[in-house]
């Protein structure tokens, strides 16, 4: 990996939110890595090691909680910070996804894109060692 950009895993379905989120970060120097359903996004995440993952909860082939037990399941990817990015807002959502080891819980319609990467770049913080740099 040559370049020393923090790689960001966004795993989302809606196309178009995913274009706005991933121009977003590279206008912010990520390098952004985009898995449109649960299962490639897990596979994504095992094959290119990002130094964060923002995921969506409602995916096809694979919910994003399953994607979440996964990735935290997995020795080599257990460490990524994952922030759930999502429109479920029920209390029960919440607390499964930080029970399961995500790293916070962002509601979509409540933040725009650049409170997300503000939120991210918090989270990256908190995990010095996966900061990429």
């Amino acid at each position: 990996m040559p370049n020393n950009k923090t790689r960001i895993l966004l795993v989302e379905d809606d196309t178009f939110l995913a274009g706005i989120y991933a121009h977003k970060f590279e206008a912010e120097g990520f390098e952004v890595l985009l898995a449109t359903d649960g299962e490639a996004g897990a596979k994504v995440a095992a094959k290119e090691l990002p130094n964060i993952i923002l995921l969506d909860i409602l995916l096809p082939k694979m919910d994003g909680f399953e994607v979440l037990e996964k990735v935290k399941g997995d020795a080599k990817t257990k460490n990524i910070p994952v922030i759930l990015l999502t429109n479920l807002g029920q209390k029960e959502d919440v607390d499964k996804g930080l029970k399961l080891g995500a790293s916070d819980y962002l509601i979509k319609a409540h933040f725009m894109p650049q409170e997300t990467v503000e939120k991210v770049k918090k989270v990256l913080a908190a995990n010095p060692a996966r900061s990429g740099k």
